[in-house]
């Protein structure tokens, strides 16, 4: 039966992981791993054989870092290859050679050769693993092909030590297996393998004696390369589905399962995450790990935070999706996780505890079942090991310990001195309740297990002093036994419920701590405008918050600037390096991360998914809260915050870009619109005048075809006009507007201005009102004499055809005041001042025309000589342009 065609269209997510393919692909260099399950399989002869091909086909391919361990065979093989030279470090008076990983990133070769993807670099090194190097020549565009052994992943970390008896220190996440283009499979049978240690070919006699006798026994040999071919199967498997599925090829599908696995800090924690990786890789499914830190743990937490950290970070670099969640119950903060991720298996270790205590207190394992419903629980077991000692270190201070319960023993007492006092007065039942006292006052300062001595002894002191017969132990009456009972029992519970409210109010005030700086950050950050107001926020916030010193940086010329920092904090040479490394991978770098791990601060990328703003360095105050789960979440968190407040800072710019692009446009449009009318008209007029004359056919009177050329010439003077507007103005927008200045007299610059109006004024009632003994002014004739015209053509304009015009000159002590007036309506209050603004306009009587640029342009000149123009209206109508001068202007 066939399906229908809507049924065999690709799901979204097929589509959606293509689409992330492609586009990685496109950005990043390809990864060929070539995987073997032992040493001397042929890994590295395999992959330079595949090189020798690609270069024989004309591919740019470069020895990196090959090791031929002296075999000829293979030295062979490299002849003719580029080889980049190694990087040198000195370690403990040794000399190492590592990959040079700046040389390749230099050279930038189309296939770079590296081996032993697995490999722990020298200290001083930028990466503390191999493989962190060519993650970063991937990044940079470049082909890698690589060797390592299926033992090294670290999903097989466990299984292998269990199948050979070795732990395998060196180990690679199994994310690269998903990152590769390719994995090419190196087999061969384990009796040729044996037989090649046997011949010297894999180690040197002596090495080769006792690899034989440990790690390549034929059963081991043969479990491992039954590792290495499944996990091949595996990766095939995973393409054909991913080609199935993009092509709409029906098949099987099952549905989606997601697992769950929490992590301690236990022994087997790590045993506990990988056996969830291979389930998860099994099943196909997504998996994520939890951190759940209950008050009741707190101690314990600070204790075991490296451990806890390092379970974190591999279950990330497994590829799990990682979580810290603060709760008072273990297993209804996992089932409560797993219902709102949709969780359908969660995966718990057995219990290691005694039968006897689990019956005293129910194993989580115990709970989860209980609490679980729909989903599964995979229970799993592990060998139990030696117990390992503790360290020094890690062991708490036996000072404190016995102080405390010195205290305790002093509460005890000083119970039992008042008991003394007012036994006269009380019974012996009444008095257990001094005792209980003891116990409240115990759990709430020192805690549990203080207050629950607290409860023994005073049950011991009790019956000692005040129960019959006194000064001894011997109970005369059979009841007191159960007022013993009870007073233990009631002080324990007391203790366990002081202690519990304690740890939940420590939780609390944490929490409520971080709460409040992550509110006064995003406070400061929401006020902040510009992003020196967002760096002056971060700087206050974070360092007061976290008890550090930090510095922002920010990329200028392919150059590390500190934009902002705590005061006295000074970074090196090295520092900007490690900051230009986190900026440039989006990752974070320097203290508590295996990149660069030297380095003295902490530096955390500030990146949103469309732009990269800088890189926020952190010196905390101490060294242990650079691997805090605590305080790498809370720095997290305020990076996303800082990354979020500077995109938006970043789109509120551009969005102003865009609204003055948008009004320039606006204003270009309607300067074209304006333009192309008012310069149509008058060349419409002086084009028919023309082509009338032109016209021998058409009988014209001598007076019509005057008519005809005064009107020409009229339109073409205003054409003048507007044209000498628009250059006038746009000098004086570019600041190229230079002032001729002389001294000029103001009669010949009325006259100017009338003459060239003279054909326009016909007809008008023109005053002129000079103050007697006018001086000579210092002005720009020409420009002067052009805001006249402009302010005499505007008051022509907007006044009645036979409306007085008034020109009105006067000085005082400081300046010449020129005044133009007429008789037309005037101008709104309002509009007052808008009149001098570009391109604006009021309605035009019929038969008139402008491009509102005159009075802007008269403001402009007028400024520029250092004075001033303004507009008021007349009584009894009609507006009043006033322009005054400066007799002297000031020379700048």
């Amino acid at each position: 039966m066939s399906l229908p065609q809507e049924d065999m269209r690709p799901t979204p997510e097929a589509m959606l992981k293509t689409a992330h393919a492609e586009e990685r692909a496109t950005r990043q260099g390809k990864l060929k791993i070539f995987l073997g399950y032992a040493a001397g399989v042929g890994k590295t002869y395999t992959m330079l054989e595949a090189a020798r091909q690609l270069k024989a086909e004309g591919c740019e391919v470069v020895a990196a870092y090959v090791e031929s361990h002296g075999r000829v065979e293979t030295d062979g093989l490299l002849a003719g290859i580029e080889a980049l030279p190694k990087a040198r470090h000195e370690h403990q008076g040794v000399t190492l050679a590592e990959l040079d990983l700046d040389a390749v990133l230099a050279r930038k070769p189309a296939l770079a050769l590296v081996d032993e993807l697995a490999h722990t670099n020298a200290p001083g090194c930028r990466h503390e693993k191999r493989w962190q190097d060519i993650e970063e020549m991937l990044a940079a565009g470049i082909d890698v092909y690589t060797t390592v052994n299926v033992q090294h992943f670290e999903s097989l970390n466990d299984v292998v030590q269990q199948i050979t008896g070795i732990p395998v220190r060196e180990t690679v996440p199994d994310s690269l297996l998903d990152l590769a283009a390719e994995i090419m499979l190196v087999d061969i049978p384990p009796e040729a393998l044996l037989q090649r240690l046997r011949q010297g070919k894999v180690y040197i006699p002596e090495q080769a004696n006792w690899a034989a006798q440990k790690f390549f026994r034929p059963g081991n040999l043969i479990a491992l390369r039954e590792l290495a071919l499944r996990r091949t199967a595996a990766r095939v498997d995973d393409e054909m589905r991913t080609y199935m599925e993009t092509r709409s090829i029906a098949g099987p599908w099952p549905a989606t399962e997601r697992l769950l696995v929490c992590a301690s800090g236990s022994p087997f924690s790590e045993q506990l995450i990988r056996t969830t990786r291979r389930l998860a890789d099994e099943l196909k499914a997504q998996w994520f790990t939890v951190y759940i830190e209950t008050p009741g743990l707190a101690k314990e937490q600070q204790e075991n935070r490296g451990r806890v950290w390092r379970d974190l970070r591999l279950a990330e670099s497994l590829g799990s999706e990682v979580a810290t969640i603060t709760a008072s119950s273990v297993a209804e903060a996992l089932i409560e996780y797993a219902v709102r991720h949709n969780v359908t298996r969660i995966v718990v270790g057995k219990p290691a505890k005694s039968r006897w205590r689990e019956l005293l207190r129910p194993p989580i394992v115990d709970q989860i079942i209980r609490l679980s419903g729909s989903i599964h629980v995979h229970v799993v077991s592990f060998k139990q090991g030696p117990a390992q000692p503790k360290p020094l270190g890690s062991r708490p201070a036996p000072v404190g310990s016995w102080f405390e319960y010195l205290i305790s023993l002093t509460l005890v007492a000083a119970a039992s001195g008042f008991s003394f006092l007012v036994r006269p007065y009380l019974s012996p039942t009444n008095m257990v309740m001094v005792y209980l006292l003891a116990v409240v006052l115990a759990a709430v300062r020192f805690g549990r297990k203080p207050a629950m001595l607290t409860a023994g002894l005073g049950v011991l002191a009790f019956d000692f002093f005040f129960i019959m017969p006194r000064w001894s132990f011997t109970v005369a009456d059979t009841e007191y036994l159960f007022t013993f009972l009870g007073l233990f029992v009631v002080g324990v519970v007391i203790s366990s419920l002081v202690a519990q409210a304690k740890e939940r109010a420590e939780a609390l005030r944490e929490r409520e701590l971080q709460t409040e700086s992550l509110y006064y950050l995003s406070r400061d950050l929401a006020a902040a405008i510009d992003m020196e107001s967002i760096l002056a926020a971060v700087v206050k916030q974070v360092s007061e918050t976290m008890q550090a010193e930090l510095a922002v940086l920010v990329m200028e010329e392919e150059q590390m600037r500190i934009a902002a920092s705590s005061k006295g904090l000074a970074l090196e040479e090295k520092e900007l390096a490690v900051a230009d490394w986190a900026l440039r991978n989006r990752r974070p770098a320097g203290n508590g991360t295996e990149t660069l791990g030297s380095a003295a601060l902490l530096y955390l990328p500030l990146h949103t998914p469309s732009a990269v703003f800088g890189v926020l360095g952190v010196k905390l105050s101490r060294p242990a809260d650079y691997r805090s789960p605590h305080s790498r979440r809370l720095l997290d968190a305020f990076v996303a915050q800082i990354s979020l407040a500077m995109e938006r800072v970043r789109l509120a710019e551009q969005a102003e870009q865009a609204q003055v692009l948008q009004a320039r446009e606006s204003l270009e449009r309607a300067l074209l619109n304006s333009i192309s009318h008012d310069l149509r008209t008058p060349l419409v007029t002086i084009i028919g005048a023309l082509s009338s004359l032109q016209d021998k056919d058409l009988p014209l009177t001598e007076a019509n075809k005057q008519a005809l050329l005064d009107g020409a010439w009229e339109e073409a003077e205003r054409l003048n006009r507007f044209v000498g507007n628009l250059l006038d103005m746009t000098r004086l927008e570019a600041g190229e507007l230079g002032l001729n200045q002389e001294p000029c007299d103001v009669q010949d610059l009325i006259g100017c201005a009338l003459n060239a109006l003279d054909h326009r004024l016909e007809g008008r009632d023109v005053s002129v009102q000079l103050a007697d003994g006018l001086p000579l002014v210092s002005m720009d004739m020409v420009l002067m004499t052009q805001v006249v015209i402009n302010l005499l053509d505007n008051a022509l304009k907007y006044s009645s055809a036979d409306g007085p015009i008034e020109i009105r000159v006067q000085t005082d002590a400081q300046a010449l005041t020129l005044e133009i007036m007429d008789r037309g309506p005037g101008i709104p209050e309002q509009d007052l001042k808008r009149v001098f603004e570009k391109f604006y306009r009021l309605p035009v009587p019929e038969g008139a025309s402008g491009t509102g640029l005159g009075l802007s342009i008269c403001k402009g000149i007028v400024e520029a000589h250092q004075g001033t123009i303004r507009a008021e209206n007349r009584s009894g109508g009609g507006l009043r342009m006033t322009c005054r001068l400066p007799l002297a202007m000031d020379v700048q």
